[in-house]
């Protein structure tokens, strides 16, 4: 098995489709058919299941995937550790991050890394806490910016960054802003809540919360961005249970106090391969927010 029949059995994956894939590697679409027919007869099996319009992998080529993913990251970081050894760091920086994480600061870490490291290529992707860790795991992510859904693996490992307690934000004419106590879920059951997807950080606290407590509540507004959930509140279309440094972004908006569990505290981690799979550029990146936050 070569490495290129796996690069090239990746990107038809990705691409879902042969002639796309063939642009993207640089290669003509006859060699690329030629790679994958090779890797199917070794491995005795097919890969993908063809059509006119695209090509969707059968069950043996989604077992596939994922390992050829990690072992093709391996590979990368194998190359990006020696050009660390020779004083340079090379290569790819692949980030995951959820919006507005706490205690990261993400464009400025960025921007220190690359003025220290010119010669890596950084690509950030947004996604849900959930999708990120899957992400990492697979060796997709070097590594991403997330809240603590799952403990350690052998395939992920997690490093703390931040704590905060959840907060209601409403607009000052919602009857709950002249609330003069502390609020806890009961309070809040009736009433029309904005909120994220449910793999954002933020809602699986607050269903957390909410669950530990007893309360039904229903999401009618769910966005996937913070600044439309800001928006809605402004409007006045409901209210929000966020991390308290949400409240900082929109003077406008009331905050009040939330209780709940400890447990249901909001934790912003770091989510990593294992240390011996961890990439330089990795490394370095979390090196550098150590120093900012130290």
């Amino acid at each position: 098995m070569e490495l290129r029949h796996l690069q090239h059995f990746v990107a038809v994956a990705e691409d879902q489709h042969f002639t796309r894939a063939a642009e993207r590697l640089l290669v003509s679409q006859s060699g690329l058919s030629a790679s994958i027919r090779a890797l199917e007869r070794e491995l005795r099996a097919p890969l993908f299941v063809r059509t006119t319009r695209r090509v969707t992998l059968t069950e043996a080529g989604r077992a596939l995937l994922g390992e050829a993913q990690r072992i093709l990251a391996q590979v990368r970081s194998a190359h990006e550790a020696v050009a660390a050894v020779q004083g340079v760091l090379r290569g790819t920086l692949s980030l995951g991050s959820e919006q507005c994480v706490a205690g990261v600061p993400v464009a400025g870490l960025l921007a220190a890394f690359r003025r220290r490291h010119p010669d890596v290529e950084i690509r950030l992707r947004q996604a849900g806490s959930g999708e990120l860790a899957e992400e990492v795991a697979a060796g997709r992510l070097d590594l991403a910016f997330a809240y603590r859904t799952q403990a350690d693996s052998d395939q992920l490992r997690s490093v703390s960054l931040a704590g905060e307690p959840m907060t209601v934000l409403c607009h000052p004419e919602h009857r709950l802003a002249a609330h003069g106590a502390v609020l806890t879920p009961r309070d809040l059951a009736d009433e029309v809540f904005v909120d994220f997807h449910p793999d954002w950080g933020p809602r699986r606290v607050t269903d957390t919360a909410f669950a530990e407590a007893g309360v039904r509540r229903t999401v009618a507004l769910e966005v996937n961005d913070v600044h439309g959930l800001l928006d809605l509140l402004d409007e006045n279309l409901g209210i929000a249970v966020v991390p308290r440094h949400f409240r900082h972004k929109r003077a406008s908006l009331t905050s009040l106090p939330l209780s709940y569990g400890d447990e249901c505290a909001y934790e912003t981690i770091a989510l990593l391969p294992p240390a011996q799979s961890t990439s330089p550029a990795a490394r370095a990146l979390m090196g550098l927010l150590e120093t900012a936050s130290g």
